[in-house]
């Protein structure tokens, strides 16, 4: 009936999709039309109600004119604010569209869900240090690109739904990029557009100034650190995505543990024949974690040198799928606080 005499639109789930990340790339952000969405599309959904990755799925009607019209309009408003600093107002994205490249600029405003909340993402090493180096075939994978370009995914991500989003490194030309093997250069900057030093202490101490200095700027809003990285152990070992938190943040802990549920709960739908080995522990050791003055959680998302993890990070997919799944539990983070 919603759909009249039209033929119904069809979408077909990528890797990492979850009922409401579908929805929302096609702008369908109601709770009405998540319910229409499972009505039609019964029997095809998984016993837990997600989906199934390449499967086709039928879409809800989209909104009334007049309905999108005053959502465009409100999303507008959202990216025109000129005060990103008040808890409750809508936020102002502070990244350039060319950060994420011209296939994935502009971003529009989906919904609210984080209006309020900011991010600092700090993707691992970069500048003069590529970080941990696995072997692909013939080809060298560099941790900074792939942390990078998940860091990135995730940026759009939260900004689609309203946050403030800082990226503490930044590469001027590459943006997000649909490539398996991501070329190794030595152009990011620390933002705003700092020379990254040599030294790695030099390093964790000029971006962690930042993060310092715009949380005081934020003082009184929901503001959180996250550090993507890419660890490097022996080839044979294949490691689940882990997270690290200070052992005196009460907010880090309750933030990884948010995540790892997510992490947990699509490994689960995704491959339920082996276990998730991936876990929450402490480490107060961890400079960004034991210097920044917002609760940070420190992630490791795979073994750069082994087999299987690799192809976590060389398939886009993959890479969009871990910056999803991490939306989601900062998301059920930021709404349960």
């Amino acid at each position: 009936m919603a759909f009249g005499q039209s033929k119904p639109r069809k979408a077909t789930a990528r890797r990492g999709d979850g009922v409401q990340v579908l929805l929302q790339r096609y702008g369908l952000n109601t709770r009405q039309q998540q319910q229409q969405f499972r009505r039609l599309n019964q029997g095809r959904l998984t016993k837990a109600g997600g989906l199934v990755t390449g499967r086709s799925y039928v879409l809800p009607a989209a909104a009334p004119k007049a309905t999108a019209a005053r959502a465009k309009s409100k999303a507008s408003g959202s990216l025109k604010a000129t005060n990103p600093t008040s808890r409750g107002k809508s936020t102002q994205p502070l990244l350039t569209a060319n950060l994420f490249g011209a296939a994935y600029s502009p971003v529009p405003v989906r919904d609210r869900a984080l209006r309020g909340a900011v991010y600092y993402l700090s993707p691992g090493h970069g500048g003069p240090d590529p970080g941990a180096i696995g072997q692909y075939g013939t080809y060298k994978l560099a941790e900074d690109e792939y942390a990078y370009d998940v860091t990135v995914r995730l940026a759009r991500v939260l900004m689609e739904h309203g946050a403030t989003v800082y990226v503490m490194v930044q590469d001027p030309n590459d943006g997000i990029r649909d490539l398996n093997v991501l070329p190794i250069d030595y152009d990011e900057v620390t933002y705003p557009h700092q020379v990254i030093p040599l030294s790695q202490l030099g390093r964790l101490r000029q971006r962690i100034a930042q993060v310092n200095k715009l949380y005081a700027h934020h003082k009184g809003a929901y503001q959180r650190l996250l550090s993507l990285h890419v660890d490097s152990r022996s080839a044979g070992q294949n490691i689940d995505v882990f997270f690290y938190h200070h052992a005196n943040s009460t907010s880090g802990l309750r933030l990884a543990k948010n995540i790892h549920k997510v992490f947990t709960n699509r490994y689960k739908r995704a491959q339920p024949n082996r276990p998730y080995s991936g876990n929450v522990s402490e480490r107060g050791s961890l400079y960004e974690v034991r210097t920044s003055h917002a609760p940070a959680v420190f992630m490791e998302l795979g073994n750069i040198r082994n087999a299987k993890d690799q192809r976590r990070f060389v398939v886009p997919d993959n890479r969009q799928a871990l910056a999803n799944w991490i939306y989601e539990g900062l998301l059920a983070d930021y709404t349960g606080r």
